[in-house]
């Protein structure tokens, strides 16, 4: 089952760090931010989750909550939410069930060989638990700001 855009999210189950169990209800009656990245402690993915960190009470102001989602294991994403102070959970999507269901994961090019990536991607829940905006294949640069001005737009309206 894919996500479409204004549609409920379909059925899901992860685990973030902390031991904290993610599903399309646990969150329900809040704004979701998912931000889907390719890899912990990478250049990009560590400037993307510094902005995330660096606005998360911003979020948080705004009635969201906010998950980091990558196909890295437990261990990695807790080395990585450690080392650089992130207040959110990262969700540990190793079979990836999520990416899949979110479409995130792309044929890429690197170093010449064709590989299968996460592409860089986020999508904003809404408190009825559909999905309301989606980002994909996005680069860093001005993105949190975007995300958030679009959480603000979203409990505004509703």
């Amino acid at each position: 089952m894919a996500v479409v855009l204004n549609k409920s999210i379909p059925e899901f189950e992860a685990v973030a760090t902390g031991g904290v169990k993610v599903t399309q209800g646990t969150h329900a009656g809040k704004i979701v931010v998912l931000y889907f990245y390719p890899k912990d402690n990478t250049p990009g993915c560590t400037t993307e989750a510094m902005q995330f960190r660096d606005r998360y009470k911003d979020f948080t102001k705004a009635g969201a909550i906010v998950f980091g989602v990558s196909r890295d294991n437990m261990k990695s994403h807790e080395d990585f939410k450690s080392k650089l102070g992130l207040p959110f959970e990262l969700i540990a999507d190793t079979e990836e069930k999520m990416c899949h269901m979110f479409g995130v994961v792309k044929n890429k090019i690197m170093y010449g060989k064709k590989v299968k990536g996460i592409e860089r991607s986020t999508f904003l829940i809404g408190a009825d638990g559909q999905l309301k905006q989606e980002w994909r294949g996005l680069k860093v640069p001005g993105h949190v700001d975007e995300v958030l001005a679009a959480v603000k737009v979203l409990k505004k309206s509703g």
